[in-house]
């Protein structure tokens, strides 16, 4: 098989054009982007917002123990992502609250993914979309498939 007909080396091409893009992204928005866990969360909390969410929520969403979050959400807290809040019902509980810095950062990123998607789909049409998802799917399962 040629190198250039091999599915994963073009997956590994496009996969550096995109990380690439990503990083030109983050420079263009002039916004020091939260590294890791963090921005997953803040679209976690920002998905939630209408909703009080507290400590133990975040670490069953995430799956981590409580000294994972605590330092997760210390950080967040200290570089301005969040803000613990007391509930009216008892002052002990602190739901957690994304900042405005933190909704902006998220609106910002949103936009740039949403534009990244536009350049992946330009000339495409919704069958040629709709087949690569598919073949992607196949491709992720026969990678995960144990048995070969």
């Amino acid at each position: 098989m040629k190198e250039r007909d091999d599915i994963g080396f073009k997956i590994r091409m496009l996969s550096n054009l995109i990380k690439r893009d990503v990083e030109k992204g983050k420079d263009e928005l002039g916004i020091n982007l939260p590294k890791g866990i963090n921005g997953w969360a803040i679209s976690y909390f920002y998905n939630n917002s209408s909703k009080d969410i507290f400590q133990k929520d975040f670490e069953a969403e995430f799956s981590i123990r409580r000294s994972t979050a605590s330092n997760i959400l210390k950080t967040m807290e200290q570089n301005g992502f969040i803000k613990r809040v007391s509930v009216e019902s008892d002052a002990r509980l602190k739901k957690i609250v994304l900042t405005e810095k933190a909704v902006n950062i998220h609106k910002a990123v949103l936009n740039n993914i949403n534009k990244r998607e536009e350049r992946l789909r330009k000339g495409l049409t919704e069958q040629e979309v709709n087949t690569f998802l598919k073949i992607a799917d196949k491709l992720m399962a026969n990678m995960e498939d144990k048995d070969d």
